[in-house]
Parts: structure tokens; sequence; C-alpha cells
């Protein structure tokens, strides 16, 4: 990839990308605790309700992981000088994509593929 302002630009918007993630996980620890089965302090239906919600919790909180992966995989392409690079096919990705989500590894063609 181009000129260092470019990089320096991707490097910048990764580092915020990777402090979001890290607050949004911080945040909402509690969010996948343990449902209480005691049924005289809570009805099915509330139980039902708190177990589907935990389950939300724990696969948005997957997710902000992978998205924790993916952001320190491009920061480490950045310091290797291969970001921006389809790491399929070695073509360069296009800025526009990039601009888009700045952790991705493929370029369009592959990643319809």
């Amino acid at each position: 990839m181009g000129n260092n302002l470019k990089l320096d630009h991707f490097r910048t918007l990764l580092e915020e990308q990777r402090s979001e993630l890290s607050a949004l996980i911080a945040g909402a620890r509690d969010q996948g605790k343990p449902v209480e089965l005691d049924q005289s302090r809570v009805g099915r239906l509330s139980r039902m309700d708190a177990m589907r919600d935990q389950a939300m919790a724990q696969e948005t909180e997957r997710r902000r992981q992978i998205g924790l992966t993916r952001v320190a995989s491009a920061l480490k392409r950045l310091d290797e000088g291969a970001y921006g690079y389809c790491l399929l096919c070695d073509e360069e990705i296009p800025i526009k994509r990039l601009e888009f989500d700045p952790s991705v590894t493929t370029c369009v063609n592959c990643a319809q593929s």
C-alpha cells in the first residue's frame, strides 16, 4: 500500500476500532452472567427472557472478540508492511473497502468467491 499518510490514517482507524470494541466488551461483562433458576423469585417466562438475553449477550461478546482479533491482525499486517493486500490473491484492496472496514483481509473478488 502506498504512502505513509494513508497508513497512518488506517492505523488511527484501527486503534479507534480496538478502543471502541474493548470498551464495549468491558461494559457488557455482567450481561452474560448465569440466569438464576429459583422459581420462587422469578417466573418461568421471565427466566426464559433472561436466558434469551444471556445468549444474545454471549453472542455479541463473541463477535466483538472476533472483531478485536481482526483488528490486532490488521495492525500486525500494518507493522509488517503487508496491510492493504488481499490475503488470498495478494492484490491491493481498494481504499474505499478499507475505509468501510479497516480490518478487512480480502479484496472484493476473493470475498465473493
